[in-house]
């Protein structure tokens, strides 16, 4: 089963992406399930992950409702706020939802690095494993080492680090990403996400390009903990959905058949339950 391991959907009237500004203006516009379809239909892609793109509950909400009506959706990742004292409550009820995987605060847009390691936040994280929930960590390089400490601590949860960690690919720096990728990897909890490249890469974005950051992360990981991720609508600020997923068969064309399976669908299926 083909499966597209981060999405996301988005209705501009709910008022909550803040992230949402002139940098971005081709995406502000609705992104539903309708938009989606004929690109996975075209790829062959059964089911989704779909991915919160606002830090409130309410888009968690929104997301869920989404997922009870539309087949495609395979798991919902969401949001919540960690440091509310009902963190825990919210949490055992969301995990409730037959699609609900797990959380993803948005740590890219916090500029305490190491914000996730506090005490009280680790003691909400600690909850995750037992609920079958999964941690979608959204960093940037500098937050490598702290996820690695993260999952140290957490040897039980399931990491996934989305968009490989945002290497700095249009400026064809690949140190000291590659080796904190490489250490990390050494972490059986983490995983890794071949997602969002295209919109590091800057004017080259041809697979030759990519090839040395998908190559490490393939080299650290393995395909058993990889997933491919479109990141679409965010990904049409590059390209098409069409051709990130022609750029990504090209990148893991070398690979065994049971290797590409891996990545384009059966990793994320036993990482999400799918």
């Amino acid at each position: 089963m083909r499966i597209d391991a981060h999405q996301h959907y988005w209705k501009i009237a709910r008022g909550d992406y803040d992230w949402m500004g002139p940098p971005v203006a081709p995406i502000i516009r609705d992104y539903l399930p309708a938009d989606l379809q004929p690109h996975l239909k075209a790829a062959g892609i059964e089911k989704t992950v779909l991915v919160q793109a606002a830090a409130t509950l309410a888009e968690t909400e929104f997301m869920l409702e989404l997922a009870e009506r539309e087949a495609s959706i395979g798991g919902v990742v969401g949001w919540i706020d960690l440091d509310a004292p009902d963190a825990p409550a919210v949490l055992k009820r969301l995990a409730g939802h037959q699609k609900f995987r797990g959380i993803r605060p948005m740590l890219q847009d916090i500029d305490d690095t190491f914000f996730i390691l506090a005490e009280h936040r680790v003691a909400v994280l600690e909850a995750l494993p037992s609920l079958g929930l999964t941690f979608d960590a959204l960093v940037q390089p500098r937050h490598l080492p702290v996820i690695a400490a993260l999952a140290d601590r957490l040897p039980e949860l399931k990491i996934v680090v989305d968009h490989g960690a945002k290497p700095f690919i249009a400026k064809g720096v690949i140190e000291p990403w590659a080796s904190d990728m490489a250490a990390l990897a050494q972490r059986p909890n983490v995983f890794a996400k071949i997602s969002g490249l295209l919109t590091e890469a800057g004017a080259d974005r041809s697979a030759a390009a990519l090839k040395p950051y998908v190559d490490t992360l393939l080299s650290a990981f393995g395909p058993e903990r990889l997933m491919f991720g479109s990141d679409w609508p965010v990904v049409e600020l590059a390209t098409t959905y069409d051709d990130w997923w022609r750029v990504a068969n090209e990148l893991t064309a070398g690979l065994s058949e049971a290797g590409r399976e891996a990545i384009l669908g059966g990793t994320a299926a036993r990482f999400y339950r799918i």
